[in-house]
């Protein structure tokens, strides 16, 4: 190989591939001292090393550190084996600096141009890679238009051979945190504090925020003026930019709700389930449990379309919620303190104590801490009573749940398979 065209080819990969010249001189050097080895009879790989110089392009060959004639270094560089050699190693260092660049922006967002659309994935070009949206990290309704701009967070890097694959991902919880932190400065620079983001993706999503300082509006400011902030946000899960659910005339992105968060489970669990109105909170702590009474008008907000406000509300707070009205819950005070009274053990005393902690239900009470129902029960049960009363419980459960699921048979087959069930309480969309 000719000095010049060395240099030549060194200053094209340089512009190509932007990878420093130093970097591309030391790969060259490597890929000719293991074509001048492979060449070689009964050397090990420690006995030819190679040096070019940066500015003449001359190449210097050493065995042992000692300098080897010009004509023996032409004959042990064979230039196929060498150009082979280079090509893979350039791509090794290509695939290791788009490693080592999209590595750390692993749960950040990123901006590219749309290749195209096939059937598992799309494609996205990003600066010196084209990285993949998976169809189960899209937004669900949304499509993207050839050569629009997406943005994405980026879910997973990993080497694939002699490439580098970026996932990218819409559909995280992470991503609607790092859009908040993208849209609202008082995030960006900590005044606000992102504690929990819960999600269902192109429906709806919960955030909850807090502040040191009190005097903050932590809503107002997430939201913005005129709704601004929080619809710039809206906009980029799923809005008309992408082709968003259609109600009408309307095209919705996903519903974004800001939730404060509070040490205080009832007011957190209130913040919660917003827009609905709660008149109280009745924790079980036995269970991990939080009854919700809401006046009959209020249930359908409480539960929201499809039970998407109680679910997320749930998740946000880490506790299962369950909607009720005051008569609801009377009714199964009453059912439950009859049933428990039903199996053998169980006093009046012991059936009021457990409806008390917000054991309602057979299944309920099969999953007790058998030390927690020998306590609630004042010590007059044994851990062997216990343990029958839980057994108990559990198969009148499962017999409950046989005959309703007899029960759901036989109306299929008198109603027929044509008729659909009615569909949850719900709110309505925005108008």
């Amino acid at each position: 190989m000719k000095p010049d065209e060395l240099l030549r080819i060194v200053e094209q990969i340089h512009l190509e591939r932007h990878i420093d010249v130093e970097t591309i001189f030391g790969v060259v050097e490597q890929a000719l001292a293991l074509s001048a080895r492979k060449r070689g009879e009964g050397l090990d790989d420690s006995d030819v090393d190679i040096h070019i110089d940066r500015s003449t392009g001359e190449i210097y060959a050493y065995r042992g550190g000692i300098p080897i004639p010009a004509d023996e270094i032409t004959e042990r560089i064979g230039a196929q084996t060498a150009k082979q050699v280079l090509i893979q190693k350039i791509h090794d260092v290509s695939r290791d600096l788009v490693y080592e660049k999209y590595l750390p922006l692993v749960g950040h967002l990123v901006t590219g141009e749309v290749i195209r659309n096939e059937r598992a994935v799309t494609l996205v070009r990003l600066p010196d890679v084209e990285a993949i949206i998976p169809n189960s990290n899209k937004i669900p309704y949304e499509r993207f238009r050839q050569e629009s701009r997406v943005t994405a967070l980026v879910d997973e890097v990993r080497k694939a051979g002699s490439k580098v694959k970026v996932v990218l991902s819409r559909t995280k919880p992470l991503f609607v945190q790092r859009l908040f932190e993208r849209e609202i400065p008082e995030i960006a620079d900590g005044t606000i504090e992102i504690v929990s983001v819960k999600r269902m993706p192109g429906k709806r999503s919960k955030v909850a925020v807090r502040s040191r300082d009190p005097r903050i509006d932590l809503v107002g400011a997430c939201v913005g003026v005129r709704g601004a902030r929080s619809r710039a946000i809206t906009d980029e899960l799923g809005g008309e930019r992408y082709g968003g659910r259609q109600f009408g005339d309307r095209i919705d992105g996903e519903r974004i709700d800001v939730v404060p968060y509070s040490e205080d489970p009832d007011e957190y669990i209130k913040a919660a389930l917003k827009p609905a109105i709660v008149e109280e909170v009745i924790l079980c702590d036995m269970l991990g449990r939080a009854i919700v009474l809401v006046q009959d008008e209020q249930r359908k907000y409480a539960i929201g379309l499809g039970g998407q406000n109680v679910r997320l509300a749930s998740k946000l707070c880490e506790i299962d919620i369950e909607i009720m009205t005051r008569k609801d819950l009377d009714k199964m005070l009453d059912d439950a303190t009859e049933a428990f009274t039903s199996i053998e053990g169980v006093s009046e005393d012991l059936a009021n104590a457990l409806v008390e902690q917000g054991f309602l239900s057979f299944d309920d009470l099969s999953v007790i801490e058998l030390d927690d129902l020998v306590a609630l029960a004042g010590g007059e049960l044994t851990e062997e009573q216990a343990l029958k009363i839980t057994d108990r419980a559990e198969e009148l459960a499962l017999e409950l749940e046989r005959q309703e699921k007899e029960r759901r048979e036989s109306e299929r087959g008198q109603n027929g398979d044509s008729n659909k069930p009615s569909p949850e309480d719900g709110e309505q969309p925005k108008e």
